[in-house]
């Protein structure tokens, strides 16, 4: 084997090392969080949010995500702010 042939095949398998460490760990559950409003118009609620995860045991980016989603005052749009449900990307804890 020449060494071009054997360096490329160590950095193959070092880039994808990391790729199958992580498909291996467990998904975290997923929350969606739909408001018809706006970012800036409702950022009170989320100290709630994450007081009410952490009080049932989750901590956001540890073993629980939360998409949020915003539409902006357009009702219409919620259909496909809530694509997440739709295509089973959004767990419910159990």
């Amino acid at each position: 084997m020449r060494r071009r042939e054997f360096i490329s095949l160590v950095g193959g398998v070092a880039v994808a090392w990391p790729l199958a460490a992580r498909a291996q760990q467990p998904a975290i559950p997923v929350v969606g969080f739909l408001h018809n409003g706006a970012p800036e118009a409702t950022w009170y609620y989320l100290p709630a949010l994450h007081k009410g995860l952490s009080e049932a045991g989750f901590v956001e980016a540890r073993n629980i995500a939360i998409e949020f989603r915003w539409a902006r005052n357009e009702n219409g749009r919620f259909p496909e702010l809530a694509d997440l449900v739709r295509h089973g990307t959004l767990d419910w804890p159990s």
